[in-house]
């Protein structure tokens, strides 16, 4: 499916051709109660239709445009990861066709380094018919990464190999190399901001971070049962945590970082120290459980950073990115058992050098009668969650890190 063109911004690099009967359509509307007939068609396809004679065509032709941009991912098709329904058709200011996503449809084209969708419809008085075709994206390599890419590459084929594992699939070889030299380009602004910085004072970071979706964190409040945010390392996963967390000024010393101690100690040591000082709580990973439970019960905010390696006894394998991986079942025991809500959170840089905390809805948990399927449902949906947020700005997650590791089949019977 990928090929050279892929590295073209705005190619064309897929064709997805369908054609409908309008007499099917017509049956459609015929037999099927009107409220059901969004199974089919969002409210707005409905009524951009009308009710006049011409409203089975104009149905048609969207129909036939869901499937056309289906046939553009016959993998994802084939798995079960998209259907008809994760697109619709709107018209823009100037009545041309364009394609609506849903979150399911945005993290596939995400994947596959598809910018957006041309559509173009057309139909007689038998048929209605839709071409759509794959517009490429192509990331930008900055000469700082690329620079280090060739020169000094830390762990460039942990790098290349983990992105091969989310994007290889579809996606050329080129842009794969690409946005490993945009992530390198991340990773020296990321210490060029460290140093930097460390001369501002809180309120100066603060005016260069962006908090959006305020009142999701503000209705999880106030449900009084704490929340927990998920989380990895997105962006400037410090500074932008940090000082976007300081927004809410009644959450001082209410909001506790889980971490994983990291070498060598002074670094750890200084880390907790900077998180310390701006008003945050500490928590290990391990053995902090009661101490977690305990301040949810009291309201207060857990951010969970959830997008490392957990071998047994503290993780269970689970997909990420269509891989087994290797994940932290805490946090899936602590939701149930607290019923916190669980949200979403990443940060990430904009062009200008400013930075953006978005908190997402919060995840919905999974029920089942079997507690060990229960807490592997919802790790896997925490996963899921997490690779919405990554795709959304790829070149500023950690690709450095091994989160595919295996692990050793001593291990897996010592857990079992």
């Amino acid at each position: 499916m990928a090929d050279a063109r892929a590295a073209i911004p705005g190619a064309a690099t897929r064709c997805g051709i369908d054609t409908v009967e309008i007499a099917r359509i017509e049956r459609l509307l015929s037999e099927t109660a009107p409220e059901d007939l969004h199974r089919f068609f969002t409210t707005q396809e409905l009524d951009e239709s009308g009710e006049g004679a011409g409203r089975a065509a104009s149905l048609a032709a969207r129909f036939a445009a869901k499937e056309a941009c289906v046939k553009l991912f016959p993998r994802e098709a084939a798995l079960g990861e998209i259907e008809p329904e994760d697109f619709s058709v709107a018209r823009d200011a100037y009545g041309a066709p364009r394609v609506a996503l849903s979150p399911r449809a945005t993290a596939v084209l995400a994947k596959n380094r598809i910018r957006d969708i041309a559509l173009s419809l057309t139909h007689d008085r038998v048929s209605a018919s839709s071409v759509a075709l794959a517009l490429a994206d192509a990331t930008e390599a900055p000469l700082s990464g690329r620079l280090i890419f060739r020169l000094l590459p830390f762990r460039r084929r942990v790098v290349l190999d983990n992105l091969r594992r989310v994007f290889g699939v579809g996606v050329a070889d080129a842009e794969i190399e690409r946005l490993a030299q945009a992530h390198y380009a991340h990773l020296w602004r990321l210490f060029i901001e460290f140093v930097r910085f460390r001369s501002m004072s809180e309120r100066q970071k603060a005016a260069r971070v962006k908090v959006d979706n305020v009142a999701v964190f503000t209705r999880a409040l106030e449900r009084g049962k704490g929340i927990l945010v998920l989380t990895g390392h997105f962006g400037n996963w410090e500074v932008a945590t940090v000082a976007g967390l300081s927004t809410f000024p009644q959450m001082r010393g209410r909001i506790h970082f889980v971490r994983r101690p990291i070498k060598p100690r002074w670094l750890d040591r200084f880390v907790n120290w900077r998180f310390q000082r701006a008003g945050f709580g500490v928590l290990p990973k391990r053995g902090s459980l009661d101490a977690i439970l305990d301040r949810l019960a009291a309201g207060d905010a857990i951010v969970f950073p959830f997008d490392q390696h957990a071998g047994p006894p503290d993780g269970i394998e689970v997909d990420f990115f269509g891989s087994p991986a290797w994940t932290f079942k805490s946090l899936a025991l602590i939701a149930l058992a607290s019923d916190a809500q669980v949200l979403p959170a990443a940060s990430w840089r904009e062009q200008d050098g400013r930075h953006v905390l978005r908190f997402e809805e919060p995840l919905l948990p999974v029920s089942c009668a079997e507690v060990g399927e229960e807490i592997r449902r919802n790790t896997r949906a925490y996963n899921a969650a997490l690779e919405r947020l990554i795709l959304r700005h790829p070149e500023q997650w950690y690709w450095v890190h091994r989160r595919w590791k295996r692990v050793d089949p001593r291990a897996r019977a010592r857990r079992a």
